[in-house]
């Protein structure tokens, strides 16, 4: 590294700790020096872009926006710090806890030194994988960011102990507790920037996914099935994002492992949301309890239980308490259109038409459902042919909310149609309703979600076949849903952007009109489990682990086979009754269990034994996934190679992975990633809205560079410090909203019809 570099860093950053955004000049940076890049070392790396100087200089000497050295330096210094301050006599009535976190810094320390060159040289070349200079977004940045972050709650948690270690009030215990637990995840991290280091040697220069069905992905699935997991989701849970969003985070992994203590005993919702809320407290002040059981719980998934807790959002107590915050809509009308087969014209020659037939893919003729959310009343919501396809006995629309004597609108010249995400398996419109219901005050405009049927039920190519035909439903009949329907976007998440792309191609090859833009956020357009530096995250992921995502692919290319059933409605009688006689039979060991996750340890010692702790009795079950340090390669059960003298922690719970083999995975309209040219070429203006610390932000990276390299008109938006599914967490916390403001304005510019930008930068958040 330039010296005179190395001095400027250290004038201009002012602390160790803290993260300071590059300027934009430096955010800019030259992409044309791409050949080779996986064969050079890090010197290399360093010596050509010391030879251009200027713009790349930056890509090598910051670790997103600090000198890595500097951050290394300082939490060597600080784990020095606390390893001199915890051998003190002062120290010594903490016993134990105080060897713990003696060992633990030891621990950091090692890791640190292995981790600084391996980071180095990920950021002199991770540039050059962005989309373009000015949006700065892949998984190998991300990795870094990851880390990075993991760093400061290590620095700033011991720069506490040292300065607090001999305080009266210092909890030694609780404080080795949380060391430990960063230094695991420390660890993990280790060996995954490690993988993301053979993946930038194997891949091609500048390619985020290596060959399909790689060497390299078996190995990472088979790495997934032993690796230790449960550290971050125990004391370490959510760190990397934003910090408003960890209890929100938090609360979705504790409801997750009570939801699972509770599943298979036969409850209807009301009974298993009942039972959860009892076991619920154990989860709060035991982490490592929650860790363990959240890691058990997603090792070896069952798709019906996955399918099961996510619905619970479709329940009219929770929907009805998260529409307490949301807009105001005059309109919400749920709809089911029946297969009936029509035509409309042909986009080269009006004169013509173009048949467009039900969805008959597994089912056989089936209707659609879909719901119509409007914020304004408008010409033809109203009217008796719409109300007929209402699948709903009581009034539609909220009459109360129309102001007395008020006159309805025109119809809208824009329709937004909505294809909601869940991995193909869970959700329905109605969990998505309350950013809808935002959107269509923010854009005055009427908004058409489907309700597609969902997989392993209703495989590909039963969801496409039915948004197709809702799609081509609301352009014949635009005038029922309160529009002229001039300009048309569709608009979906995650597995809906999936759906806008291969809908948007499916019209191509119909020859039927195509929408005026897209704007996909965070979409699945690889359907498979290749690796690449992001999908690396799926080892710690909270809401998208590579279990979960294997299962979801299965299930929708028709590789998982199991039914899964309907969940009862909460609420009858007959549900009520059958519920009471089991939830009473377990209510004193509910409630025990919540009163006793409440008191402290001391108490609880003398009413247990030291066998029955509440790890020990999970471990008895079968439940918790303990992990022990692999000291050398030769003794790792995982199958990649990593240096001498280190090993990830493992799980003694394994993970019985089935990884999609299916061919429908290969197919351009299950993963438009994989599309040819032809099938692309004629796709409407794209807007992509990812997040950095997603595990599918290389799908969104590399799909916006296979558009733009064949001239199709793209943008990428990358948002910060927010999960896969954010869009789900609307109202939740003011960084969502912000990034679900950015995907109204890309809407805004389709229906403007807005040039495209020559650059999107990338949105902090």
């Amino acid at each position: 590294m330039d010296r005179s570099l190395q001095r400027s860093v250290g004038d201009h950053f002012i602390t160790l700790t803290t993260i300071l955004p590059l300027s934009k000049t430096n955010e800019r940076t030259n992409h044309s020096t791409n050949v080779g890049l996986a064969e050079r070392t890090p010197a290399e790396f360093s010596e050509q872009h010391n030879r251009n100087k200027g713009s790349e200089e930056y890509a090598c000497c910051f670790f997103t926006g600090m000198d890595p050295k500097a951050v290394f330096t300082a939490l060597e210094a600080v784990c020095e710090e606390n390893i001199t301050a915890l051998c003190e006599p002062a120290s010594s009535p903490y016993g134990d806890a105080s060897r713990r976190l003696v060992t633990c810094m030891e621990k950091i320390m090692d890791h640190g030194r292995a981790l600084e060159p391996v980071v180095t040289g990920i950021t002199a070349v991770y540039h050059h994988y962005d989309f373009d200079a000015d949006t700065p977004g892949n998984g190998y940045r991300t990795l870094v960011k990851v880390l990075q972050s993991c760093l400061q709650h290590i620095i700033q948690k011991g720069r506490y102990i040292a300065t607090n270690c001999n305080g009266a009030f210092f909890r030694a215990d609780h404080n080795a507790s949380e060391m430990e637990a960063y230094s695991s995840a420390l660890c993990q991290l280790r060996a995954l920037l490690y993988t993301a280091q053979r993946l930038l040697h194997d891949n091609e220069p500048g390619q985020l996914y290596g060959k399909p069905d790689g060497e390299l992905s078996r190995a990472l699935v088979k790495e997934y099935t032993t690796l230790h997991k449960a550290c971050f989701y125990g004391r370490c849970l959510g760190f990397q994002f934003s910090p408003s969003l960890r209890p929100i985070l938090q609360s979705v992994v504790i409801s997750m492992v009570s939801f699972g203590e509770s599943y298979d005993k036969q409850h209807s919702g009301l009974g298993m949301a009942a039972f959860s809320l009892l076991t619920s407290g154990k989860y709060v002040i035991d982490p490592e309890l929650r860790g363990a059981e959240y890691e058990r719980i997603t090792q070896n998934l069952d798709i019906r239980f996955w399918k099961s807790f996510w619905n619970l959002t479709e329940s009219e107590l929770l929907s009805g308490l998260t529409s307490l915050g949301s807009t105001l809509v005059q309109v919400n009308l749920t709809l089911t259109i029946p297969p009936e087969p029509f035509f409309l014209p042909l986009a080269s020659d009006p004169r013509l038409s173009a048949s467009v037939s039900p969805p008959v893919a597994h089912l056989g003729p089936g209707p659609v459902h879909m719901r119509l959310i409007s914020y304004e009343l408008r010409d033809g919501q109203d009217t008796e042919e719409l109300l007929a396809f209402s699948r709903t006995e009581a009034t539609p629309m909220s009459l109360s909310l129309v102001p007395f004597g008020a006159q309805k609108r025109p119809p809208s010249p824009w329709l937004l149609i909505h294809f909601h995400g869940g991995g193909f398996v869970a959700q329905t419109s109605k969990s998505h309703e309350n950013y809808l219901k935002s959107w269509s005050k923010d854009l005055n405009v009427p908004i058409l979600s489907v309700d597609y049927s969902l997989a392993p039920d209703a495989p590909f190519p039963r969801a496409l076949e039915e948004c197709f035909y809702a799609y081509c439903w609301a352009l014949k009949n635009c005038r029922l849903l309160g529009s002229t329907a001039e300009r048309v976007c569709l608009a979906g998440d995650s597995a809906g952007g999936n759906l806008c792309i291969t809908v948007s191609m499916r019209a191509i090859a119909c020859g039927v009109r195509v929408p005026d833009g897209i704007m996909a956020a965070y979409p699945a357009t690889l359907l498979t489990v290749d690796a690449s530096p992001s999908r690396l995250l799926c080892s710690i992921d909270l809401l998208l682990p590579l279990g979960v995502l294997s299962k979801c692919i299965s299930a929708y290319t028709g590789g998982e086979s199991e039914a899964v059933q309907p969940t009862e409605q909460a609420g009858t009688l007959r549900a009520l009754g059958r519920d009471t006689a089991v939830l009473i039979s377990q209510l004193t060991q509910g409630a025990s269990s919540w009163i006793q996750s409440y008191l402290p340890a001391e108490v609880l010692g003398s009413l247990w034994s030291p066998q029955q702790t509440s790890l020990e009795r999970v471990a008895q079950q079968g439940s918790v996934s303990s992990c022990s340090p692999i000291s050398s390669p030769d003794s790792s059960p995982g199958p990649l190679d990593y240096p001498e003298g280190f090993g990830p922690l493992r799980s003694e719970r394994l993970a019985v992975m089935q990884t999609p083999t299916c061919p429908i995975i290969k197919n351009p309209f299950v993963s438009p990633l994989l599309a040819s040219e032809d099938l692309l070429r004629g796709l409407p203006p794209v807007h992509l809205v990812a997040s950095a610390l997603d595990a599918l932000l290389d799908d969104s990276v590399t799909f916006a560079k296979k558009l733009r390299d064949m001239g199709q008109s793209v943008t990428l938006t990358v948002v910060e410090d927010l999960p896969h599914g954010f869009l789900s967490l609307s109202g939740l916390a003011k960084e969502i909203k912000v990034a679900s403001d950015i995907c109204v304005e890309r809407i805004r510019m389709v229906f403007q019809g807005e040039s495209l930008p020559s650059c999107t930068r990338k949105q902090k958040v």
